[in-house]
């Protein structure tokens, strides 16, 4: 069915006269008789009871119109709809994230892309780097923001930008620190908890993280006991909280606040935490490359790239 011939059913009923309704229109009565009587054929039904002298509405045309004008409305704005897609202004984004990027990293993004772009909808999901890869390749995620390294066999499809580097912590029980006697912002050596349980990500699942936790162990001459795995942040600390042991955490998790926890910086300077945005070379919607350049100036900013 035309749209052309429902907006001159519009025009009709709201004229209730083929000859104003004609001249509304700029064209003869003619041809508007006839496209409405090709409208009635093509529905099965009489929208109009006319006669000499009037024209109204039947009681199918009455309950119609509001229906048609509701249908001429959204086929109007689709074309608005197009080009704000079309210049990123509007649409889904569906962003990944590791756990650690959310005490930090995700906020000020969300909240740079959020100004810029307040119309896109975001569809958000946490998960660890490894699942995030997979989700990406399979098409279900449009980016993610990833601990690398990534997967060498993806290089040729995938493409990382770095984003934030950040120094481990180590946090602790508040039984420990008074153990220590480490104030608030005070560093300690790993050799002086070398003899607690750490809590960890498993590395089948987070290998980027686990071994650079693993390599400041290494570099200060130690072989960690593991005490705990856990796959969130929230439950690594939550553990430390629990007395299970000490972990070795991102800068930025010190916003993750838990009784009982505290965070304190390592007195010799270890590896860094990097995390980054990796997405499909090949499907970069406008949505998406919104989202990148934001990242890119982030990053920029950052001095990562």
């Amino acid at each position: 069915m035309e749209l052309r011939l429902l907006r001159y059913f519009v025009t009709v009923a709201e004229e209730m006269h083929f000859g104003r309704a004609a001249a509304r229109l700029a064209m003869t009565q003619p041809p508007l008789s006839q496209a409405i009587r090709a409208l009635e054929e093509s529905l099965g039904v009489a929208l109009f009871v006319r006669t000499k002298r009037t024209v109204e509405l039947t009681p199918v045309g009455k309950d119609l119109l509001p229906e048609v004008r509701r249908l001429l409305a959204s086929a109007d704005a689709l074309r608005p709809l197009a080009q704000s897609l079309a210049r990123g202004e509007a649409g889904v984004l569906s962003l990944a994230f590791v756990s650690t990027a959310d005490y930090g990293l995700l906020p000020a993004l969300l909240r740079d892309f959020g100004a810029r772009h307040p119309g896109v909808r975001l569809q958000l999901t946490e998960a660890t780097s490894d699942v995030q890869i997979d989700e990406l390749v399979a098409g279900r995620v449009d980016a993610g923001l990833v601990i690398p390294p990534l997967p060498p066999r993806y290089a040729s499809s995938l493409e990382y930008v770095p984003i934030a580097r950040e120094p481990l912590m180590i946090a602790m029980s508040e039984k420990q620190a008074q153990e220590l006697n480490s104030g608030e912002g005070e560093p300690v050596r790993l050799h002086d908890l070398a003899a607690a349980p750490l809590v960890v990500f498993p590395r089948r699942l987070a290998p980027g993280l686990h071994d650079i936790i693993m390599g400041c162990y290494g570099a200060a001459g130690l072989t960690p006991r593991i005490g705990q795995e856990a796959i969130q942040m929230q439950t690594i600390v939550s553990l430390v909280s629990a007395g299970m042991g000490v972990a070795l955490v991102p800068q930025s998790l010190r916003h993750l606040r838990r009784t009982g926890v505290v965070y304190r910086p390592l007195l010799d300077p270890g590896p860094f935490v990097e995390t980054g945005l990796v997405w499909r070379i090949a499907e970069v919607s406008p949505v998406l490359a919104g989202f990148i350049e934001i990242v890119r100036s982030r990053a920029e900013s950052a001095g990562s790239v």
